[in-house]
């Protein structure tokens, strides 16, 4: 299972017409655009995907159409997993059809801050219900709580569900000290852009992407190169686009994003509230920095 996700995969984003309804056109387009430019597997439904604004319906018929598109290219990781009410989520997993799906993404409770006790039983519940492997996804950025490097071990330990973690703290000392204790089956793979080739340098799998939406090709050019100890050829891919993330989180994500995906003539850059689209100002700063960009 470790080398189904070992390099880039990419948190696809939710295109919206202006009305805001889903452009289920541009997404099939957005996911033929990835998977031929070099990347390793698909990640929908994650925040990135804005699915805190979708209803179940709404993500139900977005995974149902990936995975039709997708038609087996390449591995699916469904990133709707998450929530602060493990009754309820693992009520959703014992009744969800995993068909197509090679995984789930869960994020740990958000909002309610638990304890690494807490944590580490929410987590457990969910294992005991899933048919599927777990993939861990610790972002204090948007949970307010942090997922110990030991809470990570110990439910690595504790259950083959869990087969990886999106370490998306941007702390590579504590990246390290999981990548260093794990056991040898749970992969590490980076949730931050911006750290990613420090982490794979550091013994890391990889990355679930934001940019790789519009520049797949580079930044998993990028993952390759330094999985395979070419840090030379690495360190040059990653300065390539690297002077980008500024922008593309400026007004937060997916604003950025999608606004250069817009640049690229890959979807249009609605978002739903309260989201809102990119200022006029930081839009033509981010499109000067794009033509930078070999």
């Amino acid at each position: 299972m470790k080398n189904k996700f070992r390099g880039t995969g990419v948190a696809l984003v939710t295109p919206f017409h202006d009305n805001f309804e889903i452009d289920f056109e541009a997404y099939t387009k957005i996911i033929d655009y990835v998977t031929e430019s070099g990347v390793d597997y698909l990640v929908p439904l994650g925040s990135t995907g804005e699915t805190a604004t979708l209803n179940e319906a709404e993500a139900r018929s977005l995974l149902d159409l990936v995975i039709k598109h997708n038609a087996g290219r390449k591995p699916i990781v469904a990133g709707n997993f998450g929530g602060n009410n493990t009754l309820e989520l693992v009520n959703k997993i014992k009744s969800y059809d995993f068909t197509g799906i090679d995984a789930i993404l869960s994020s740990s409770p958000g909002y309610v801050k638990p304890s690494q006790e807490g944590i580490y039983a929410h987590y457990m519940a969910m294992a005991e219900a899933s048919p599927v492997p777990i993939i861990i996804y610790n972002v204090p950025g948007r949970t307010k709580s942090n997922i110990e490097w030991y809470t990570t071990i110990r439910l690595a330990e504790a259950s083959d569900t869990f087969i990886g973690i999106k370490e998306a703290t941007g702390d590579l000392i504590q990246a390290t000290r999981i990548i260093k204790n794990k056991p040898d089956s749970f992969f590490v793979t980076s949730g931050d852009d911006e750290v990613a080739l420090p982490m794979v340098a550091a013994g890391g799998d990889g990355v679930i992407s934001v940019i790789a939406n519009a520049y797949p090709k580079e930044f998993s050019g990028m993952i390759n190169a330094a999985l395979e100890q070419d840090y030379v050829k690495a360190r040059e891919l990653n300065f390539n686009t690297y002077d980008l993330h500024k922008w593309l989180y400026i007004e937060g994500n997916p604003v950025g994003i999608k606004s250069s995906m817009k640049i690229k003539g890959l979807c249009n850059n609605q978002v739903r509230l309260p989201l809102h689209r990119m200022s006029e100002s930081n839009f033509a700063k981010l499109q000067a920095c794009m033509q930078d960009i070999k």
